[in-house]
């Protein structure tokens, strides 16, 4: 084939990790024969580099070639123009953080660190004067609690019967119930009792 006549074609490099080749994808349009809406088109070439120039991003310039592999058809002209990539790497960034941090821990005073325990130290003096408002305050419930307590045992302390024949009535509790269901049990044997009385009246 004549040198005049092989194919030139302008395209993407999409591919570059192989060895002395590099895929390069040409995106062209073609009308639809029947319907003719413009279709996109994608083409994609093996292509030879001998010198592994080619980076991912770069548009370049093909030509037709003799075969140079089993997929290989086209050789590398020019790199018309390089896509700009960052030079640094993940790798260096994670160092980079690494070594970012360990600076200012090592630049940093003992005066400076005596400040913070002495902040910090507030801080917990502030959070330690509520809990002991919070303590005063369970004091009058330990109050409350040892007074019903009390109540509790002079309830059940009775009067001795006076008689042995004495009627039913005549042992009641000495004190009166402070909660509204002991003072409902005490009302409803209170009316049992003058039932009872009336019954013997009767």
């Amino acid at each position: 084939m004549a040198k005049e006549m092989r194919k030139v074609r302008t395209g993407a490099v999409v591919r570059a990790g192989m060895e002395q080749t590099a895929v390069v994808e040409m995106v062209w349009k073609q009308r639809h024969r029947l319907y003719r809406k413009p279709m996109r088109r994608v083409t994609r070439f093996y292509v030879h580099d001998p010198l592994n120039q080619c980076r991912v991003g770069d548009m370049v310039r093909i030509q037709e070639t003799r075969p140079i592999s089993k997929t290989k058809r086209w050789r590398l002209l020019e790199i018309l123009h390089r896509r700009q990539l960052a030079d640094v790497q993940p790798i260096e960034l994670e160092t980079d953080i690494d070594a970012a941090i360990a600076e200012p821990a090592a630049e940093v005073e003992p005066a400076a660190e005596v400040e913070a325990v002495e902040e910090v130290a507030a801080e917990v003096e502030a959070v330690e004067e509520p809990a002991a408002e919070v303590a005063a305050v369970e004091e009058p419930v330990a109050e409350v609690d040892s007074a019903a307590e009390a109540a509790a045992e002079v309830e059940t302390v009775e009067e001795p019967a006076a008689d042995s024949t004495a009627t039913e009535t005549a042992a009641e509790p000495v004190a009166v119930a402070d909660t509204p269901a002991m003072a409902e049990t005490d009302a409803a044997a209170e009316s049992a009792a003058a039932e009872a009385g009336e019954e013997k009246d009767a």
